[in-house]
């Protein structure tokens, strides 16, 4: 037997101990802890916020896991309501830890809190007003170069133009707390999660559920900030319907991420390459490619320049100031202290990208689980080595990975009925 899938079955075996409620209570705690200490010890005032309120969540939601392992252990039975009673219990703890910090602060930021929302909202708010009344959601250079010294940062918008659709409530209703930014992105996420979800019934989904929406990694972006939220629930639902042979639909989910955020097309590409080989491409194609062009077709005609300076030059490092994103990984510290360190990361970046485009040609993926392993070891990779990058974008590969087992094709005698610990039978594929 290989190292990794010896290395996949015992991590199947740690996530199904005790009928998978070992590992949820783990969960639960840790992230308890995690939510207190950004409570307490924050140094942005919207993660205190979250924290103040989440921390209960966990909390309450330690509690149950704690009951509901005791009663597996004194019962040892692996009836379906037990797997039902995790996802409601991960459901319930994303509102308690999520949804609500994300409302209360809303409602603060609408009553004229200033310290209720990441910059990120408001770049996506200001990117919709100005697709509204200008038709591109971009500043050009010179328009930027014009704002006051302090103000030029937020005058960049550093996403696709579909971004800008979560900013059109705040432009056609103004700022009442249901036009925040935050709340159409929990929405839209809740809606791609309960369908990738109900796509992937039969398949051991809670694990990977948790990690889309209660992981404080999850939790915390979509309360405070929240962009990467339904781009990444845009992605895992293009896998979920890859899984279930949707290549079509497949097209339009992946699509729609592309249309948000570059970020997503490693996503697209792997996905055509999945596609193709699959004698697929046909179905998932003009969605993959089809939306992040259509969407550029406004921003194009009114100023091209534009968009190439706050989507392609600005995150490269040659906007008119700094990205702030620069999380301490290998790709940041080598540009800051290494001669010419930006294009010695840059240089790694794309030889790192160039070997994995070269195996997905010589070995493409035949299945969304192992398009989903791809997409993970690949953009952490690219987290590690891009010169501008944030901590939070881990969010992308940790959900990638942890899918893996949920995409998994199901044995023929794997039923709905079976119980988690039946599961452990996926990694072995």
């Amino acid at each position: 037997m290989s190292p990794s899938r010896r290395l996949g079955r015992f991590f199947a075996r740690v996530d199904q101990a005790a009928g998978g409620f070992a590992v949820d209570l783990a969960l639960y705690g840790l992230s308890a802890v995690f939510a207190l200490v950004t409570a307490l010890n924050s140094t942005l005032l919207p993660h205190r916020a979250w924290g103040a309120i989440a921390v209960w969540a966990y909390a309450g939601a330690f509690l149950i896991a704690a009951l509901q392992l005791t009663i597996y252990l004194l019962t040892r039975r692996r009836a379906r309501r037990w797997r039902a009673g995790r996802a409601t219990l991960t459901w319930l703890t994303w509102a308690g830890a999520a949804l609500l910090p994300l409302v209360v602060q809303a409602v603060q930021r609408a009553d004229g809190r200033t310290d209720r929302a990441q910059e990120e909202v408001l770049v996506v708010e200001h990117m919709g007003e100005r697709l509204w009344t200008e038709g591109t959601p971009y500043l050009s250079r010179e328009a930027i170069a014009a704002l006051p010294a302090d103000e030029r940062l937020m005058g960049y918008s550093p996403y696709q133009p579909g971004m800008s659709i979560f900013g059109l409530p705040r432009a056609l209703f103004g700022d009442v707390w249901w036009t925040d930014a935050r709340i159409w992105f929990a929405l839209t996420t809740a809606i791609l999660l309960i369908t990738a979800v109900l796509l992937l019934r039969r398949h051991p989904i809670v694990r990977a559920l948790q990690v889309a929406t209660v992981l404080p990694l999850c939790a915390l972006t979509l309360a405070t900030g929240g962009d990467d939220i339904p781009v990444l629930a845009f992605c895992l639902l293009a896998l979920a319907f890859a899984a279930t042979e949707r290549f079509g639909w497949a097209g339009v989910a992946v699509g729609a991420a592309a249309a948000c955020k570059l970020f997503a097309l490693p996503v697209v590409a792997v996905l055509i390459i999945l596609a193709l080989a699959r004698g697929r491409g046909g179905k998932l194609l003009p969605g993959a490619l089809g939306l992040p062009i259509l969407v550029l077709i406004p921003p194009f005609q009114v100023d091209q320049d534009a968009f190439l300076e706050n989507v392609i030059r600005f995150p490269l490092g040659h906007g008119l100031v700094e990205s702030p994103a620069q999380s301490p990984f290998p790709g940041y510290l080598i540009a800051q202290n290494v001669p010419s360190g930006r294009y010695v990361a840059v240089g790694l970046l794309l030889t790192v990208a160039a070997i994995i485009g070269v195996s997905l040609l010589w070995r493409p993926p035949r299945t969304a689980a192992s398009a989903s392993l791809i997409c993970g070891w690949g953009l952490l990779a690219a987290i590690l080595l891009v010169p501008t990058t944030r901590f939070g974008y881990l969010l992308y590969p940790v959900a990638f990975l942890v899918w893996v087992s949920a995409l998994r094709p199901v044995h023929r005698n794997h039923t709905a009925t079976s119980g988690p610990l039946d599961d452990t039978a996926l990694y072995r594929q």
